[in-house]
């Protein structure tokens, strides 16, 4: 074992002397990298708007109930007045009632008709028997137009999703009694979004446009800061974030963002010219023609084009040369 040590030796001596003259070196400069603030946003729906009632009544259907998914325009529930039905029925009688007015009126002017002809009555009295035809004849057509009216409104219990969407909340039951206008259901679409509400000593910082880091269900994902409201509401900023692939499970569900508010200088050394070796990174530096390690403390992984970088935070100073394997 003892006449093996010195052949060890001669190998790692040769190993070290040989990764250096294979290994790429860098030289340290500061870096501009963007400072990230961490906020939570929520998730929402880009338009959220109620399902009315048109007319008031008594809810006799009710199909959707929270979490369903709807179309544009299906029908979710009904609202029924039975005073429709009985304004409908006595227009009916009336309508009855008219055509046996207008029979009898249309007789009296054949009859008149007949006996202008012969002389017995005069032509004014004539004129006034059309007249009166002409008057239940637009009684009739009033009364018709009114019972539309009327079947019309019994029509508009019917109540329609607004929007295609998913049903966010469902105020009403079945059997419970709503004037017009009340919402029966709240749905929300025009697809999802993250809301963040920023602390507005960053607002100047903010740009739209701007790329953002995302972390939902315990992975990164990209996003966009889309839009930001000029109104600060409560000392905080108001702005919308397009993400691809968000959990759309839940809404208003809070969710970490990291946003860019400036830049920063730091010093970034390329991912595999660190060690870590008993908890300690260390990074390899050639110094006056030798080469040594060198303890630092380590920060946050940068991904760029180039590769992964990490930030060093202490241990190594600009315009020292990194070795990198």
């Amino acid at each position: 074992m003892r006449a093996l040590l010195p052949a060890i030796g001669l190998l790692a001596a040769s190993l070290l002397a040989a990764n250096p003259a294979s290994a790429e070196t860098l030289t340290l400069s500061p870096t501009t990298i963007p400072e990230w603030k961490p906020v939570y946003g929520r998730v929402e729906t880009r338009d959220t708007v109620p399902a009315r009632a048109r007319i008031g009544g008594v809810v006799v259907d009710l199909s959707v109930s929270e979490g369903d998914e709807v179309s544009t325009g299906q029908k979710i529930g009904e609202v029924r007045d039975d005073k429709l039905a009985f304004q409908v029925a006595a227009l009916d009688a009336q309508l009855r009632a008219l055509q046996s007015q207008l029979q009898t009126a249309e007789t009296e002017l054949e009859r008149g008709q007949t006996l202008v002809q012969r002389g017995v009555i005069t032509t004014q009295r004539l004129d006034q028997l059309r007249t009166d035809v002409d008057v239940v004849r637009n009684q009739i057509a009033a009364t018709e137009a009114q019972r539309s009216v009327i079947e019309q409104q019994a029509a508009e219990g019917a109540v329609l999703a607004p929007v295609g969407g998913r049903v966010l909340t469902v105020p009403v039951t079945r059997g419970a009694v709503i004037m017009a206008g009340e919402s029966v259901a709240t749905i929300g679409g025009g697809g999802f979004f993250l809301r963040l509400a920023i602390p507005e000593r960053h607002a100047l910082s903010l740009e739209e446009g701007a790329d953002i880091r995302i972390t939902a269900a315990g992975k990164e994902m990209p996003g966009r800061l889309a839009k930001i409201y000029p109104q600060i509401e409560n000392g905080r900023v108001i702005a919308d974030v397009e993400v691809d692939g968000l959990d759309t499970a839940f809404v208003d569900a809070r969710v970490l963002v990291e946003v860019p508010v400036g830049e920063r200088q730091a010093l970034l050394v390329p991912a595999a010219a660190v060690a870590t070796r008993s908890g300690i990174d260390f990074v390899t530096v050639s110094s006056a023609g030798d080469t040594l390690e060198r303890a630092v403390v380590s920060g946050e992984t940068i991904h760029r084009d180039a590769g992964e970088f990490i930030e060093i935070l202490s241990g190594l100073a600009a315009g020292d040369t990194v070795i990198v394997p």
